[in-house]
Parts: structure tokens; C-alpha cells; sequence
């Protein structure tokens, strides 16, 4: 599934599934930020298995991730140009989800079901950030879990306006902008981090 292009301050975007003939297109997506280091791993991985874990490791898995049945998520291109990322998919694929305690003790749903599915992660190059592309994304990954019958989305956002944080450790988004999306606060496992969740069924 592609979103349709937009255009937005003269600039057109395309967001399209992160498929294996885009592999090269997602490594550059992520190449800001920990993306090169984590290649879009980290929520998948226990912290022991991420920690055994060489950089070409963690690139080949993120390739056979891509090459698989299932796109792990999705790509912005801007002009052209890869310019952003975002993981969503269902949430029992996402092990150390499953792990989090933030995540454990204030969802609603079942830890083994497999229609809720998590956007856990956005990258947006450095060049990109502040277009409004990351919630351009989330509005790509809200589509993308409806397509293939989730019944409700989750993510895990920070928010900014409580604790003070860079650029860099936004990348589960912003408590703002998931409400803005349409999302509800859950539960704030902590004062500056929240579970949000979005039914897609009436």
C-alpha cells in the first residue's frame, strides 16, 4: 500500500512500503540519528540479543526483515529522496515490547494479540525535520495497520513538554502528536511518557 503524493510547502512526498527492492532507500531513511547503529532493530530484540549484536548483523536481519512476507514498515521520500522511516506492524512481533514494563503495565490488550499492532519507531533525516513528515508517517502507518485488519493501534510516545528531549530520542514521536492523530492516552506508565491507542473498528 503507497499513500498518495502530497504536496506540502512545495516539496512533494511519497510514502511507500519499506519492500526489499528499497532496501537501499530505507538505509538511507535511517541514516540519521541511532538509526544507522540500530537499523530499526531495537524493539525486536531482547536487550541481550541486541547487545551480542554486530552492526552487520543487525543490517542483515533488518534485509531479511524486508525481503520477507511482511513490509516492517515504511518509507518518506521527498522529491525523490528518502528522507524518513517509520516501524509498524503487529506488536507480537516486536519482542522486547512484549518485555517493557511501560508497555506490560499500562496496555489495555492482550500481550498475544496479534490485531493489535505498535508504531514503535520514526526516523527523519536531519534535512527533513521540522516539515511535518514524521506525522505524515504516522498517518501512513494508521493506514497501513487498517489495510491489513488490526483492530487497534498502539504506540509509546514521549512527551517533550514534561522532560526535555533531543531531536534524536523522539524517535517513538510525541504525546502531542499521536493525540492530534486522533490517538487516547492510556496510561502514563511514567510522567513524561505515555501508551496511546487507537481503536479501528467501530
Amino acid at each position: 500500500m503507497s499513500e498518495p503524493l502530497a504536496t506540502v510547502s512545495g516539496m512533494t512526498i511519497e510514502i511507500l512500503p519499506a519492500t526489499g527492492d528499497r532496501f537501499d532507500d530505507a538505509e538511507t531513511a535511517l541514516d540519521s540519528g541511532d538509526g544507522p547503529g540500530c537499523q530499526c532493530q531495537w524493539w525486536l530484540l531482547t536487550n541481550a540479543e541486541f547487545q551480542q549484536s554486530s552492526r552487520d548483523d543487525l543490517t542483515t536481519r533488518f534485509h531479511a526483515e524486508m525481503h520477507g512476507d511482511r513490509s516492517p514498515g515504511l518509507i518518506a521520500y521527498v522529491d525523490g529522496e528518502p528522507a524518513g522511516w517509520v516501524r509498524v506492524g503487529p506488536r507480537v512481533d516486536q519482542a522486547r515490547l512484549l518485555r517493557t514494563r511501560d508497555v506490560t503495565i499500562a496496555t489495555e490488550e492482550p500481550l498475544d494479540a496479534d490485531d493489535v499492532w505498535s508504531v514503535s519507531c520514526f526516523v527523519v533525516r536531519t534535512a527533513h525535520r521540522g516539515t511535518g513528515l514524521m506525522k505524515k508517517l504516522l498517518d501512513a502507518a494508521v493506514s497501513t495497520a487498517r489495510a491489513a485488519d488490526a483492530r487497534v493501534v498502539e504506540a509509546y510516545p514521549l512527551d517533550p513538554t514534561v522532560t526535555n528531549r533531543s531531536a534524536n530520542q523522539l524517535y517513538r514521536g510525541t504525546v502531542s502528536m499521536f493525540e492530534e492523530a486522533g490517538f487516547d492516552i492510556v496510561d502514563r506508565p511514567k510522567p513524561d511518557r505515555a501508551l496511546v491507542s487507537l481503536s479501528l473498528r467501530e
